[in-house]
C-alpha cells in the first residue's frame, strides 16, 4: 500500500462530499494548532522517550522497558478508531508488520480510547500488534503531542457523530497529534514524524529504512 496515495484519494472524496461549513471548521482548527505551535512541543530525534505502562485491548499491562529489551520500537500515536485517516495508517502498518519483526523490532499503536474501542479496531482490521489505551492522554502529554479541543470545535465532532466522551471515557476533549516514532533499544528517538495535518502521515517504508540503519 502507498499510504499517502490512499490518504489523498480518501481526502479528495471527503472534500467533494462534505458540507463547506464542516470543511471550513476543520481547516480553522488546523490553522489554530499551527498558530499555537503545538507541533513544536513534540519530542524529536535525539530525545529519549518517557517510560510508560499502558493497557492493551484485553487489559494486560504493556511496559515500554520490556518492549525495548526485546529490540527497537515503532510507536504510532493515532486519534481514535473513528478517524478514517488513522485506520488507513494502522492497516498500512499491519501490511509491513512482518518486515518490522524481521528487523527485530516491535510495533505499538497508542490512542486515548478505551480498551473496548481498541478491541473493535483490532478485530475489524485484523491487527496483529499491540493497540494501547492512553487514558486521558497522559503518555501523549509526555511526548508533547496532546492538545485541547476548543469549544467552537466540540460541536463539530458531535455533529459528525464523533462522541469523544464515550470513546475516551472522560470529558477532557483532548486528542493527540498523529505521530510516528522509531526508537532504539536505549530509548532514543531515531525517527520522528509529527504533523498537525492529520490527512498526511509518514510513509511506512520510511520506518523500515530507519530500522535498517540501526
Amino acid at each position: 500500500m502507498n499510504l499517502n496515495l490512499e490518504l489523498k484519494k480518501f481526502n479528495e472524496d471527503f472534500l467533494n462530499k462534505a458540507p463547506k461549513d464542516i470543511i471550513d471548521l476543520l481547516r480553522s482548527q488546523a490553522e489554530n494548532l499551527a498558530q499555537k505551535g503545538v507541533e513544536k512541543k513534540a519530542l524529536k530525534v535525539g530525545d529519549k522517550i518517557p517510560h510508560f505502562i499502558l493497557r492493551n485491548a484485553v487489559g494486560e499491562k504493556i511496559d515500554s522497558h520490556d518492549l525495548l529489551e526485546k529490540g527497537p520500537l515503532v510507536i504510532s500515536f493515532y486519534r481514535g478508531a473513528w478517524c478514517p485517516y488513522c485506520n488507513l495508517e494502522l492497516h498500512a502498518y499491519q501490511e509491513i508488520l512482518p518486515e518490522i519483526k524481521a528487523l527485530g523490532a516491535q510495533l505499538v499503536a497508542i490512542s486515548p480510547e478505551l480498551p473496548d474501542n481498541s478491541m473493535s479496531l483490532i478485530e475489524k482490521y485484523l491487527l496483529k500488534y499491540e493497540v494501547l489505551s492512553d487514558i486521558e492522554n497522559k503518555v501523549a502529554q509526555k511526548f508533547g503531542l496532546s492538545f485541547q479541543i476548543e469549544e467552537e470545535f466540540k460541536s463539530l465532532y458531535k455533529g459528525v457523530g464523533i462522541d469523544l466522551v464515550a470513546t475516551q471515557g472522560n470529558d477532557n476533549y483532548e486528542l493527540p497529534i498523529p505521530a510516528t516514532y522509531v526508537v532504539d533499544t536505549n530509548g532514543n528517538i531515531v525517527l520522528d514524524y509529527v504533523n498537525i495535518d492529520y490527512t498526511n502521515r509518514l510513509e511506512p517504508k520510511e520506518v523500515i529504512k530507519s530500522l535498517e540503519r540501526l
